[in-house]
């Protein structure tokens, strides 16, 4: 894939994982261990009080290479997605030892491979579920299951690992990577296109194939020779030669994408060519079955003129901006709900490269009151993520792992 002709020299040899080049990112040092103590039992939430000042990034800790921050449900634990194959709890800005789970051994990284993301089953208190997307040392994408340890609450088994889903990649990059459960209870994985430049399989408009998709399963449910269910309400489950599995299609790398939890609306950033990195707004009844586009159409342009794709369900994106003036790679948010009042109800999502975080709100299904936060700024700034208290966090590629506050 051609490198983004955007990228200034000092951001050259740093690459996101939802970006286009392959070279390697400079290694933060380990974080210091916690020594090891007695378990500690989940606490309930509460509720943050509100805050009334300038937002502003407060640093909370230091990881290696920090992409994603996510509590359980109804659990107050923080923990940290490390792109090389850890989650850690974070305590006091420390990662705890030992590890939640450590798999370095399993995964491939770094560039735009590595350990993406982790959900918590929605009962995880019952169920002690969680779900792990990573690419394996071959490459490949996988979804792994693993059980909470029956004599500690703070640590996986490593032996209660179940593969859910594994999907072979034909290029290094477009890995996608972001699962998360829906508000329904399914699990939603995102697959970029399957990577190189320009999707030349044109895997993400094709059924037939996962690659550029959000695909939607019922992991609790193996049907057949799936370790896993497809839901009835799934759009292509009887369409003869479409993967069942597929919730929407024509996606050329969803990097990071959410939920709205107030009003089930869903937001998808999809990482662009090299002109136009876009976000995407679609309420409940435009979900299933959506066409987002790609390769027909990189953001609000047309990408290939000779191609031509089914419509009816085509998604435009809601905001666009140029791959321009230092941007390179949209890096998606989520729907602010947090005690920072200014940033109340705006859809926080940044750059990559400029690191800057934007927001706007939806009126009417339209973008309204567009801005960049001045003072919400990070490098290399690899992912959004919340807590269950509604505190939202942002995490960089060079280790630091901020959250939204203000004053």
């Amino acid at each position: 894939m051609p490198v983004r002709r955007v990228l200034v020299a000092s951001l050259a040899a740093l690459v996101l994982v939802a970006g286009c080049g392959q070279a390697p990112d400079p290694e933060p040092p380990p974080p210091a261990p916690e020594a090891p103590g007695e378990p500690e039992a989940p606490q309930e939430p509460g509720e943050p009080a509100a805050l009334d000042g300038e937002p502003r990034l407060e640093r909370v800790g230091s990881f290696d290479r920090p992409v994603y921050v996510v509590s359980p449900p109804d659990d107050r634990r923080i923990f940290v997605v490390e792109q090389p194959g850890r989650v850690v709890e974070m305590v006091d800005g420390q990662a705890k030892s030992p590890p939640f789970i450590d798999i370095r051994d399993q995964v491939g990284c770094c560039g735009e491979r590595g350990l993406f993301s982790i959900a918590f089953h929605p009962d995880y208190a019952e169920s002690g579920l969680v779900y792990l997307s990573y690419t394996n040392r071959a490459g490949d994408s996988r979804v792994d299951e693993y059980r909470v340890d029956g004599s500690n609450p703070d640590r996986l088994d490593p032996g209660s690992r179940r593969l859910i889903l594994g999907v072979d990649q034909p290029f290094s990059n477009h890995n996608g990577g972001l699962i998360r459960f829906d508000p329904t209870g399914m699990l939603m994985i995102g697959l970029g296109d399957g990577g190189s430049a320009g999707d030349p399989g044109n895997r993400a408009q094709s059924l037939n194939t996962l690659l550029g998709k959000l695909l939607r399963i019922d992991p609790g449910n193996p049907s057949g020779d799936r370790p896993y269910g497809i839901p009835a309400d799934n759009p292509f489950l009887d369409r003869p030669g479409a993967r069942p599995e597929i919730w929407a299609y024509g996606l050329r790398n969803p990097w990071r994408w959410s939920f709205d939890p107030e009003t089930r609306d869903l937001y998808v950033a999809d990482v662009g060519q090299n002109r136009v990195e876009e976000v995407n707004f679609v309420p409940p009844p435009a979900q299933p079955g959506a066409n987002y586009g790609w390769r027909r159409y990189e953001g609000d342009q047309v990408f290939r003129e000779d191609d031509r794709i089914d419509e009816s369900r085509l998604v435009r994106p809601v905001f666009t901006y140029p791959n321009a003036r230092g941007n390179c790679s949209v890096t998606g948010g989520g729907i602010y709900r947090g005690p920072v009042t200014q940033l109340r109800d705006y859809y926080l999502f940044a750059d990559y490269c400029g690191g800057l975080v934007q927001g706007f709100k939806i009126s009417n299904g339209r973008a309204v009151e567009a801005r960049t936060f001045e003072n919400l700024q990070a490098p290399n700034l690899s992912s959004f993520g919340e807590d269950s208290e509604g505190e939202m966090y942002v995490t960089s590629l060079d280790g630091g792992v901020y959250r939204i506050t203000a004053g």
